[in-house]
């Protein structure tokens, strides 16, 4: 559904053995939904707020962005902190982790606040979606793909009372790959929104 959405990808950067240095890094094999979206669209800005790495790029890149979040996050004293609702339990942990395994892996970036992660249940060990906004995360217990369709068609995705649906098509900007790169625009196809 958020590959129609979206519409037709340029592919410009796919590059498995990028996927595979940086799952290499990470320890784990990140979901395959995930890594087609990244490849197919990445690097691009959704909607002037939500943005998509990719880690075979030199500017924009996934790897830097995940280790840079991961680094950020985990500075954090979260022993001070009440975690509602906490993702430990979910993620199996006793502690909040970030960038390995088995804690949250920085996912898309934004401009609003939110940071979102993917993290691997403990339950069914599939992946799910985690965004924190100060220190509350909420967790969407979805494929990459379904969360950033409902995303994009303005649910309540990054928290409670936080739907903010665009009308119109999606707007896909590329991201600068250089200083002198001027950003191209295109739209999805027509939603009917």
């Amino acid at each position: 559904m958020v590959f129609a959405m979206l519409g037709e990808s340029a592919w410009c950067y796919a590059d498995p053995e990028a996927w595979a240095a940086l799952e290499e890094e990470l320890g784990v094999a990140l979901p395959n939904d995930y890594k087609r979206i990244i490849d197919s669209y990445g690097p691009v800005e959704l909607n002037g707020h939500l943005s998509l790495e990719h880690p075979a790029t030199e500017r924009w890149n996934l790897a830097e962005q995940m280790r840079g979040t991961a680094q950020v996050w985990s500075e954090v004293s979260w022993e001070d902190v009440d975690l509602e609702p906490d993702p430990c339990s979910s993620l199996g942990i006793p502690e909040i982790r970030f960038g390995t395994p088995d804690g949250l892996i920085h996912a898309v970036s934004t401009n609003g606040g939110e940071a979102v992660f993917l993290g691997k249940g403990v339950i069914r060990r599939n992946w799910r979606i985690f965004v924190a906004l100060d220190d509350e995360f909420y967790e969407y217990d979805m494929s990459f793909s379904e969360w950033l369709y409902r995303y994009l068609i303005g649910e309540n995705m990054t928290g409670p009372y936080s739907s903010a649906p665009v009308p119109g098509p999606v707007k896909l900007e590329s991201l600068p790959m250089s200083a002198d790169d001027t950003p191209i625009t295109w739209y999805g196809p027509h939603r009917g929104m």
